[in-house]
């Protein structure tokens, strides 16, 4: 999320108070970590949520049938949360300057999840503890109960859920590296999203953090004038507290999805085994060196070559193809070194997944997206198909087989902060209208014809697969593109030597990683 004042909803258009909203919450926090603080803030602005859609549901009930006010089932019907007298944020409200506001707001979230079986185990229950300034909470409290004020029905949901969506970036950012174990930055969700257009079918994320990918790809839904149900959600998460956030945050959005969690992970317990997925979505951790890949030499999902023990890239990559559907495809991101890696059979992996024509389109990322590293990302996009099949629901495409676009957007982006970088709306769409170009999209969204796809000097390029050979398989889109026509370098002195700065830096964390990993198959070769 952009971390000032007019930063952009999911809908296009601005919040006047997010912003302030946040800063006043974050003055509050005191001395208190972020990362304990979030789960206080988010855990209320939650709690508030659900009461406020509960009320807005009984006082409706009451209108019509007051005996069926007191029907959990009438709530269920309408996908609200039963939420019993004592939870009921105006309890808490009027009880907020009280010392025991604390164990009140424990008392509320165990009784919720007594009544719902779907938030079970989900609810942040420690507000009790004696190191929670109770001051603090009251007056946080007395904030949160001003968002959506006077604000009916869905318009009153969609502000909570934006101002949830909100909170959590601004925590991710306030944690930093982190942070980014739970949160993609959302303009580079809407990338993925924007590109593969999840419209209807199964979408699946199999390390779904706080659950923005599924987020992003609702509203996508909503905003083309298609229906939610008509998408199906499944994702997995190894962070118990992650996994609570994202449970939170789909709730927050009335989104209905299977997210399940174990401490083993999707390598190593995929919960969701059989799920083919019509759009996968994914931002693993970069470079994992410490996945326990020395348990799974022998896989079924290692089709094209088992990954390296000090290396999880390949094994994402591939764990991903494993689970998309005959049609489906697939957007990850990962970092820049698994374009071109030649480290302990990473090389022929990729020389795998290409001959067998598996990868569609390869994006190079602007540096300083993300909270969590320094280290250059790419988008890889999948396809279980290239023949020109349409996925769930679609127009045939083009036949790209024996093709991969390449897309250098490496000098998108403005800077939101000193040390992060966002791409804008009409970048974002210019990426996603290339791929759709070049795929014969022809507008399943209801979107104009495009124009006929042409290579652009500098940004984007088909190339064959014979001239991926030629290069040795790498697929590091600034070897294709070329150079911009009539490139001039504008870049003021001062910003060149940072941005060269921050590269040698850059290389030499993958430099060290590289190291580590040589190190690490060295040991588990007995050397």
């Amino acid at each position: 999320m952009a971390q000032n004042d007019t930063a952009k909803n999911g809908n296009g258009g601005h919040l006047g108070f997010e912003a302030e909203l946040f800063k006043a919450a974050d003055k509050l926090r005191g001395n208190m970590e972020p990362s304990d603080y979030k789960h206080v803030a988010l855990g209320l602005i939650f709690l508030k949520y659900i009461s406020d859609a509960f009320e807005a549901k009984h006082q409706a009930l009451l209108a019509e049938d007051p005996q069926a006010a007191e029907d959990k089932d009438e709530y269920l019907a309408d996908n609200v949360f039963w939420v019993p007298k004592e939870a009921r944020w105006s309890h808490l409200q009027a009880n907020a300057k009280r010392p025991e506001i604390g164990t009140l707001i424990d008392d509320a979230m165990r009784a919720i999840e007594k009544d719902n079986e779907s938030l079970k185990g989900v609810l942040p229950k420690d507000y009790a503890r004696p190191a929670l300034n109770k001051v603090m909470l009251g007056e946080l409290i007395d904030l949160i109960s001003g968002i959506a004020l006077g604000e009916e029905g869905n318009r009153s949901k969609d502000i909570l859920g934006r101002v949830y969506e909100y909170f959590l970036g601004q925590f991710a950012g306030a944690e930093g590296k982190r942070g980014g174990e739970f949160y993609t930055p959302r303009s580079v969700v809407r990338v993925l999203v924007e590109m593969l257009e999840p419209y209807s079918g199964r979408v699946y994320d199999p390390c779904c953090g706080s659950g923005g990918m599924f987020v992003q790809s609702e509203k996508f839904v909503e905003e083309h004038g298609g229906r939610i149900g008509d998408i199906a959600i499944y994702g997995q998460e190894s962070n118990y507290t992650t996994w609570r956030l994202c449970k939170m945050n789909l709730a927050v959005r009335g989104i209905d999805a299977d997210i399940r969690w174990n401490n083993e992970g999707s390598f190593h317990k995929d919960e969701l085994r059989d799920l083919k997925a019509d759009f996968i979505l994914a931002n693993p951790p970069f470079n994992i060196s410490d996945w326990g890949g020395e348990r799974l030499r022998e896989d079924v999902r290692w089709k094209f070559g088992v990954p390296p023990v000090g290396n999880a890239n390949y094994a994402w990559l591939q764990h991903i193809y494993h689970h998309l559907a005959p049609n489906g495809t697939a957007g990850v991101v990962l970092a820049n070194g698994s374009m071109s890696s030649q480290q302990s059979g990473e090389g022929e992996i990729r020389k795998a997944m290409l001959e067998a024509d598996v990868v569609d389109c390869m994006v190079a990322l602007p540096g300083q997206l993300f909270y969590s590293t320094q280290i250059p990302a790419c988008l890889w996009f999948l396809a279980r198909n290239k023949s020109g099949v349409g996925a769930t629901g679609r127009s045939p495409l083009r036949d790209r087989r024996g093709q991969v676009l390449f897309i250098d957007a490496r000098r998108m982006g403005v800077l939101v902060d000193r040390t992060r970088r966002e791409l804008t709306d009409e970048e974002i769409q210019k990426i996603a209208d290339t791929y759709h170009a070049w795929r014969g999209t022809a507008g399943a969204t209801g979107r104009s014809p495009l124009p006929a796809y042409a290579d652009i000097p500098g940004f984007c390029k088909s190339a064959t697969l014979e001239e991926i050979r030629k290069h040795g398989y790498v697929l590091t889109p600034g070897r294709y593109v070329g150079a911009a026509e009539q490139e001039i370098d504008a870049e003021p002195f001062g910003e060149k030597m940072a941005r060269l700065s921050r590269q040698l830096r850059e290389q030499q964390e993958e430099a060290a990683r590289l190291d580590a990993a040589i190190e690490a198959n060295l040991k588990a070769l007995g050397f």
